[in-house]
């Protein structure tokens, strides 16, 4: 078997615009498809090696089978039956043993060394690295074994900032208007990458959760929003720098479960305005599901290996293995905004999270929220080695975790709150992040490439805590990556992060219509449903509204009113879109005055919008193009405006409706569009 040929029969399948040639990655690091014509000398020494080692295979698999596989079936089955006899178990005789003679589901052979090929080379290392991984974490948690035995817990550094407050954090020195502003000093300089492999199946919807509607105002999906935010940020950096030719980047990692519609979306959309090239997709492979202790593969049937989603922790290597990240390192990209999928109010805190990263030198900074005492969220906090401080490090705890790790030390009294503030004093992991582009790059450069460290989380049948109830697998999170930064730079790496109040920057949609009912039934306060995000969009923006000094009623949570079950606004409905404000300053200088009843609606849109003394009860939806310089004065709306229905119990409705359960009537509105460059005055009258 000759690795050189399989290179020359498959081709690797990069990201838009790249070519093998970009890459320099080692055999046992490739992506699936085949390998890498640049790397002769490695791969010849690794043909040797697999050609000599051929002889273990044909001990269990008859020469006329053998026969029927193709280069590459052979190489990796190859692998993994001498990973097995070396092991000592044959744990993974299930899978190869036992073939039918040639002649015999010949077919489903091919197929079951061809799936053995794609796993073994989507995974760095193969199938032998993740199986050997597997079997050392499943005994780990079998053991019961405690991963922070060596560590003890302490406060990171960070910086906790509020929209609201014109006031710097006694702590640690920065106001929010000067944070915004560090950021906008390096928003030129930025790239994005949004996590997005999982379905809708949550919220009981089968598509992409990129294409639910963030609001029934606009009907924007979720990419919609992220797109334009981009672009805002993009033309504001124009503006700083004079340099038109800026484009901030975006990738979306998906899975084969969303790749697809996700393409959909985009070439529907016409790319929501990005110009061709400038969003990349890549695409994260799913591993091998493991049936007992011992790592013993899953089989689906006896012809196809189960698999599972491996974690968001993928993005890393996937960034790595497409030469993205040394690509942009050399263009001079300074830092990575990593997004999940469905938090439309996020996208308010890049801009200071940004300037908190400049201004502190973070190398990484998670976006925070305030956390409960006991709630189940993870919490970002600094691990303290008690022997050695090189593997100290700032990362996210998980909540079954920080309870015992804190309960373990000091006062030995666990995850309670500061009396002061009523809250936890670890800041709650919003898991979003802002990584510097120099750290980020030599990181990935390591031995690891980019592969956070996994985990299992097996569901045990009994106390025994030998066999499972269902298949598991390793698993990775994004925000595993401080332990590579440690790794790779021991303590000199910068880890911090900045907190937001949560009606700011935290309100995702993950949860069905029916769990969210079921949450707020037992005194829950943030369902996560469709609704409570699209609520929580509103509310913020009233709250703006409101700090730019508009006579305006900001929703507290007693005067929430259930709609389908869900506590919501009563409104005002307010959408300002990132084509009209993404920074405090902009929402302050272009409104003044007003006032706005709770039944209205409004939304606006426009770089060169202003609005003064706006008295609205109704709807009003204005949008304004590039180049038109308008501003609406003391203008009065009275109309019937928008309201909601809810759908009645057992109605037949498609599943975007279903997940809020309602509709928007959109009774009556005043609805002006501009386009044409120029410069418009809009008086009282409209």
């Amino acid at each position: 078997t000759s690795i050189k040929n399989i290179a020359n029969k498959n081709s690797v399948v990069l990201a838009n615009g790249f070519t093998a040639t970009h890459l320099n990655l080692r055999p046992s690091f490739l992506p699936r498809g085949g390998s890498l014509d640049n790397s002769k000398s490695a791969l010849s020494s690794s043909s040797a090696a697999i050609e000599s080692d051929v002889g273990p295979a044909l001990e269990v698999i008859s020469q006329d089978n053998w026969d029927l596989l193709s280069d590459r079936g052979k190489a990796a089955l190859s692998r993994l039956i001498l990973y097995d006899m070396s092991s000592g178990n044959d744990g993974q005789k299930h899978v190869y043993g036992e073939w039918p003679e040639a002649g015999v589901q010949d077919e489903e052979k091919r197929m079951l060394a061809e799936q053995i090929a794609d796993l073994d080379g989507s995974y760095p290392g193969g199938l032998p690295a993740y199986l050997s991984k597997a079997k050392t974490l499943l005994k780990e948690s079998a053991d019961g074994s405690n991963p922070f035995e060596e560590f003890e817990a302490s406060v990171p550094e960070g910086e906790s900032l509020s929209f609201e407050d014109p006031n710097a954090n006694p702590h640690t020195g920065m106001t929010f208007t000067e944070a915004e502003q560090a950021g906008l000093t390096g928003i030129g300089d930025t790239v994005f990458v949004l996590v997005a492999g999982g379905l809708g199946e949550r919220l009981g919807y089968s598509g992409i959760k990129l294409s639910l509607e963030t609001n029934l105002c606009t009907n924007k999906c979720y990419l919609e929003v992220y797109a334009k935010y981009i672009q805002a940020m993009q033309r504001m950096a124009h503006l700083k720098t004079g340099k038109d030719h800026i484009r901030i980047p975006l990738v979306i990692m998906t899975s084969g479960d969303t790749d697809p519609l996700t393409r959909k979306l985009l070439k529907d959309n016409n790319n929501f305005g990005f110009d061709e090239g400038q969003v990349i997709i890549v695409k994260q492979d799913k591993v091998c599901a493991l049936k007992d202790g011992n790592a013993g593969l899953s089989m689906k049937s006896k012809w196809e290996i189960e698999t599972k989603p491996h974690g968001h922790g993928d993005v890393h290597h996937l960034l790595y293995r497409e030469g993205l990240v040394d690509k942009w390192y050399n263009e001079g990209k300074k830092h990575v905004i990593f997004l999940q999928d469905t938090n439309a109010l996020v996208i308010n805190s890049v801009l200071p999270t940004l300037g908190v990263s400049i201004a502190k030198g973070f190398h990484m900074n998670s976006i925070c929220i305030p956390r409960l005492a006991g709630e189940a969220a993870g919490a970002i906090a600094r691990l303290e080695h008690k022997t050695d401080p090189e593997k100290s490090l700032v990362i996210n705890v998980e909540y079954n975790q920080l309870d015992p790790l804190l309960s373990s030390q000091g006062d030995c009294k666990g995850d309670v709150a500061d009396p002061s503030t009523g809250y936890s004093p670890y800041p709650g992991n919003a898991n979003n992040i802002v990584i510097e582009m120099g750290a980020y790059a030599r990181t990935l450069r390591g031995d690891d490439q980019g592969v956070v460290i996994e985990f299992v989380n097996p569901k045990y049948k009994d106390e025994t805590r030998t066999e499972f109830k269902k298949p598991t697998r390793l698993e990775c999170m994004m925000q595993d990556i401080p332990k590579l930064f440690q790794k790779e730079m021991g303590s000199e790496v910068n880890i911090g992060f900045t907190m937001f109040d949560r009606w700011f920057t935290f309100s995702p949609a993950k949860n069905s219509l029916e769990a969210g009912v079921e949450d707020v039934g037992k005194g829950g306060t943030a369902p996560g449903t469709m609704s409570s995000a699209e609520s929580d969009k509103y509310i913020q923006n009233q709250r703006k509204l409101k700090f730019a000094g508009v006579d305006i009623n900001v929703t507290e949570e007693k005067d929430l009113v259930p709609v389908a079950g869900i506590p919501v606004t009563p409104g005002p409905r307010v959408i300002l879109c990132p084509g009209f404000a993404i920074t405090q300053q902009e929402v302050v200088e272009k409104i003044e005055g007003g006032k706005i009843t709770d039944r209205s609606t409004l939304v606006l849109e426009g770089e060169d919008l202003k609005v003064k003394n706006l008295d609205l009860d109704g709807a009003l939806v204005i949008r304004t193009g590039h180049d038109c310089d308008v501003t609406v004065d003391g203008l009065v709306v009275r109309n019937n405006g928008y309201d909601l229905s809810e759908v009645p119990e057992g109605a037949d409705v498609q599943e975007e409706v279903a997940i809020r359960g309602y509709t928007m009537n959109k009774n009556e509105a005043m609805e002006i569009t501009i386009t044409e460059p120029g410069k418009y005055h809009i008086g009282a009258d409209g």
